[in-house]
This record gives structure tokens, C-alpha cells and sequence, in this order.
């Protein structure tokens, strides 16, 4: 489901757009670490979230 990730990839939850944007911390296993902008540093399931990855900004 997220097995593309990796640290310091730009994400979204869909399922808490309120958090804003978040960086990938670390993947351990199906636990994934996000730094949200508005929910600070949140643990992730990764077998029952599929994060969303964003582009990088282009400047």
C-alpha cells in the first residue's frame, strides 16, 4: 500500500486532510512516521492508510 515511500518524502493523509502537508520520518515495517504541519508527529498503520505522495515544490 505505501511500500514506495521512503524518508523525507512529502505526503497527505486523505483521510485527515486537516493535518496538512507531512514529511515521511522513518518506515519500520507498516509503521510509518509523518511530521504533519497541523498534527505535529503523528504514527501511521501503514496496512490501513495509504498516504498520498506529493510532488516537490519546483522551486
Amino acid at each position: 500500500m505505501n511500500e514506495f515511500l521512503e524518508p523525507g518524502a512529502i505526503v497527505r493523509n486523505p483521510e485527515a486532510p486537516e493535518w496538512g502537508r507531512g514529511q515521511v520520518q522513518s518506515i519500520i515495517h507498516d509503521r510509518i512516521t509523518v511530521n504533519f504541519e497541523n498534527a505535529g508527529k503523528v504514527v501511521i498503520d501503514g496496512t490501513r492508510i495509504a498516504l498520498e505522495v506529493e510532488s516537490p515544490d519546483p522551486y
